[in-house]
């Protein structure tokens, strides 16, 4: 086979460069590029265009529906682009270790962009239905997932966690259904409906499963919605929309706490920024490290060595407390209400106190989670008629007088002129509630 070959100069604004064709004498062309190689694929040809910009690529279809478009409209208007921009650059702090996770379990780069939909990357988002944090975690979805919830944290908020646990579950999806929209689909709805769908309708198409009606609505929204901001978000510097500067962010690390403590103590201490320490740790309901179990306190890098320092001094107690002196009528469980912490918390710190046995007159320790008033006590009412009479007898006290009636025995004390602590004598008369 006779074989003519030429050479075709094109000049072109961005690829200068030759077409080499090889034609064949009787029906085949064949055209190489000599340098750079060629691309085939559209796809590929995004994913070339995107890492210029360092924008995620979407490489999976945008079909053109009207729920697709619907979203495109919604996100490129100005206030759409306007939150887009805002959004991104909430994602600052842990942006680049969400990639970092994509990329080391071998996800699609596009993964990025979901919290956007979920959360607008807020750690501390509540859904209606309690889902929580950056990729809106349900609490019986964590299982497996390394992410733990307890009365003084909720690692659902913790955006460094959440995202290894997000990726991790998408990608279990997608091995699972093999579709990386029916993947989308059920970290909406769950995994469980998506199959139970597939089940019913004979058919795994998350488009084929929306038209007949076998998902939810807002499952059939959620896929179009994410493509749509997903294909937006991919194209930012078409739409002006700014992510702003990861580098503006200090490198942080862990270090592994075991007792209470105080962060923005740890950050007053240590001269590490407050609000970047408050930041870094959303995961702490009162910002205060959990006593019984151990937490990975993320921290600046640059302060690594000072704060395992504070850390390792065990004679600082690096937390606020509240000293309370027991009145009569206090109950720890009252206590641990007006103060806003456990009963278990105060007993901690208070070793040899005994809950059923208060000392009147002793001094509690009551860590300050909260600014609140100091606690006043139970409270008798003003309009107790006080016109009753009592005969002391053998063995009584004001305290065991007081609590026959139930009243305070600083109240039936001063009723009746007397120390709380005073002897009684036998048959004196005391001025007592009518019950």
């Amino acid at each position: 086979m006779k074989r003519a070959v030429f050479a075709v100069p094109i000049i072109a604004l961005f690829f200068p460069f030759f077409i080499y064709a090889s034609i064949e004498t009787e029906t085949e062309v064949l055209f190489q590029l000599e340098t750079p190689a060629a691309e085939d694929t559209e796809v590929q040809i995004l994913i070339e265009e995107n890492r210029k910009n360092s924008y995620p690529a979407l490489t999976i279809e945008v079909p053109e529906t009207a729920l697709v478009q619907k979203y495109r409209d919604q996100y490129t208007s100005s206030g759409g682009i306007q939150y887009l921009s805002s959004v991104m650059q909430r994602s600052g702090l842990y942006r680049d270790f969400i990639l970092s996770e994509i990329e080391r379990l071998e996800a699609p780069e596009f993964l990025l962009y979901l919290p956007v939909i979920e959360s607008g990357f807020s750690p501390k988002a509540v859904s209606r239905s309690g889902a929580t944090g950056v990729w809106q975690f349900m609490r019986n979805s964590i299982g497996g997932y390394g992410m733990r919830i307890n009365e003084w944290m909720d690692e659902r908020r913790d955006p460094w966690l959440s995202s290894t646990a997000a990726v991790r579950k998408l990608m279990d999806n997608y091995r699972d259904l093999g579709d990386w929209y029916l993947a989308l689909a059920a970290y909406n709805c769950g995994l469980g409906a998506v199959r139970t769908a597939i089940k019913k309708a004979g058919k795994a198409d998350y488009w084929y499963l929306c038209e007949k009606g076998f998902l939810k609505q807002e499952t059939v929204h959620y896929v179009p919605k994410f493509l749509a901001v997903s294909e937006i978000l991919s194209k930012s510097d078409d739409y002006g929309i700014s992510w702003g500067e990861t580098g503006e962010h200090p490198e942080l690390t862990t270090i592994t706490v075991k007792r209470p403590v105080d962060i923005q103590l740890i950050a007053a201490e240590c001269g590490i920024d407050t609000e970047l320490v408050l930041a870094a740790n959303p995961s702490l309901f009162y910002n205060i490290t959990p006593p019984d179990v151990s937490y990975a306190l993320r921290i600046p890098c640059s302060h690594e060595e000072s704060v395992k320092s504070l850390l390792d001094d065990t004679s600082r107690i690096l937390l606020k407390y509240y000293m309370y002196t027991v009145k009569s009528g206090d109950t720890l469980y009252a206590l641990s209400n007006h103060y806003g912490v456990s009963v278990d918390m105060i007993l901690q710190h208070n070793p040899g106190l005994k809950p059923s046995a208060l000392q009147i007159g002793k001094n509690i320790v009551i860590p300050a989670f909260r600014e609140v008033t100091a606690y006043k006590g139970k409270k008798d009412s003003d309009t107790l008629d006080f016109s009753g009479t009592y005969l002391v007898k053998k063995g009584d006290t004001l305290w065991s007088i007081a609590l026959a009636y139930n009243i305070q025995v600083e109240t039936l004390a001063e009723k009746n002129n007397l120390d709380v602590n005073a002897v009684l004598k036998l048959g004196k008369q005391l001025h007592v509630p009518i019950l």
